[in-house]
């Protein structure tokens, strides 16, 4: 599939920002602190931005606002309801919390539970497509949610360390579940290369009974909209180049920062090590995202001479 920019930027932002949210409204931080203030604002910045830049993926961005009547069958009806309910709970919240010193226990669980529902539609707008095996898993929504939280952790864990000078146990959980994250997306890369819910052109024509199918001639000679969108293709050593500067990013560095800030806390070494966690892990999840959609194959790239849909 076609990598577009705005849909890579709106699910690594708004991800974050749910798993921000999510993780606030369970009240685990004093609402009083500062870190827990600006959490609220950036929370908010994060899923407005998200959320506008998945517009600009619209052929008219100005018919938005249709795509929320189909609710009862798209899950991208379904993402954008809910994320416009997320904002009511989120923003009294951080009204409560930022001139308050406040919150409300039942509301914060509110918040949290609708985060993660509109991070899980947001998530099955491509794991509930059949035509495309690779995202065509339970993996593909569990690997989204784990990855909010685990970003939501990781840039908690900054606003904590900077703002309050020692984050406690906030590194070590944040290490925790950007462990289990990954743990996840392990097994996702490792059904895609083992071929799982593979396509051929046996399958989609449904004469695989008869023997090996064979493309006489290409549906259009020139591209087209279904060459560009549906079949594109990244190499092989391109693929796995980015993969290991992903793992890098968004893994290693994170992990080896987030476990040195956890020893030095206190320390400006530890804000230091914060900050570059959360920035190369965010930096390193765009990339994730933009291989998550560069190596998915639709089923109808198999009509223009794909032999099967493997792992690119």
């Amino acid at each position: 599939m076609h990598p577009a920019y705005s849909v890579i930027v709106f699910t690594t932002f708004s991800g974050t920002g749910y798993g921000l949210a999510a993780l606030l409204g369970l009240g685990f931080i004093d609402p009083s602190m500062m870190s827990v203030k600006a959490g609220y604002f950036l929370a908010l910045a994060l899923i407005s931005i998200g959320l506008l830049s998945s517009t600009l993926h619209l052929a008219n961005p100005k018919n938005a606002i249709r795509a929320f009547s189909q609710w009862r069958s798209s899950w991208l009806s379904r993402e954008g309801v809910l994320a416009i309910l997320t904002y009511v709970p989120i923003t009294i919240l951080a009204f409560l919390s930022i001139f308050m010193d406040s919150s409300i226990g039942w509301l914060g669980i509110v918040a949290a539970v609708l985060a993660m529902l509109t991070v899980f539609s947001t998530s099955m707008i491509y794991g509930s497509l059949r035509t495309i095996s690779l995202w065509n898993t339970w993996l593909t929504p569990a690997s989204y949610l784990a990855f909010s939280i685990a970003s939501g952790a990781v840039v908690l864990n900054v606003l904590v360390a900077v703002f309050e000078g020692n984050s406690g146990n906030i590194p070590q959980y944040a290490l925790l579940v950007l462990v289990a994250a990954w743990l996840i997306k392990w097994f996702w890369n490792r059904r895609q290369s083992e071929g799982y819910g593979k396509s051929s052109m046996e399958t989609a024509t449904g004469l695989g009974h008869l023997g090996k199918v064979r493309l006489l001639e290409r549906p259009h000679m020139m591209a087209n909209y279904l060459t560009r969108e549906m079949g594109f293709r990244v190499a092989r050593k391109h693929a796995s180049m980015l993969w290991n500067i992903t793992i890098v990013l968004a893994l290693i560095i994170p992990a080896v920062s987030l476990a040195l800030a956890f020893a030095m806390q206190g320390s400006m070494t530890a804000v230091l090590l914060s900050v570059i966690a959360a920035l190369c892990h965010l930096i390193g999840m765009l990339v994730e995202r933009w291989l998550f959609f560069a190596k998915a194959k639709h089923a109808v790239s198999l009509y223009y001479g794909d032999e099967a849909l493997d792992a690119a």
